[in-house]
């Protein structure tokens, strides 16, 4: 399903305790397929309650370069708007940062 040249990150964040999937998970978390070569994010998942939040957030990264960081979060500050869209911010910076560690390395 995913080419050789593709990684796969986790990014992950507290949230608020009495967020659904605080609750549920303890954390929240994104799951990151990224091309290597291009830097652009192939497929993404995260810790959602309900499907539709998973499907929003996939769109919302799908596409996106790992490498954009100021233009992911200002997506995600101004189209979602989910007890969690901290969390998807800081989940992101996370799994930015594990990324640049594996390109760098």
């Amino acid at each position: 399903m995913y080419n050789k040249d593709t990684i796969y990150i986790i990014g992950d964040a507290k949230t608020s305790s009495n967020n659904p999937i605080m609750q549920k998970y303890n954390a929240f978390f994104i799951g990151l397929v990224v091309d290597r070569t291009s830097h652009s994010i192939i497929d993404a998942d995260c810790s959602a309650t309900i499907p539709l939040t998973s499907a929003f957030v996939k769109q919302l990264f799908v596409k996106q370069s790992m490498l954009d960081v100021d233009g992911v979060i200002n997506d995600i500050n101004t189209r979602y708007f989910g007890s969690s869209q901290k969390a998807l911010s800081v989940a992101f910076k996370n799994a930015h940062i594990k990324y640049i560690q594996i390109i760098e390395s």
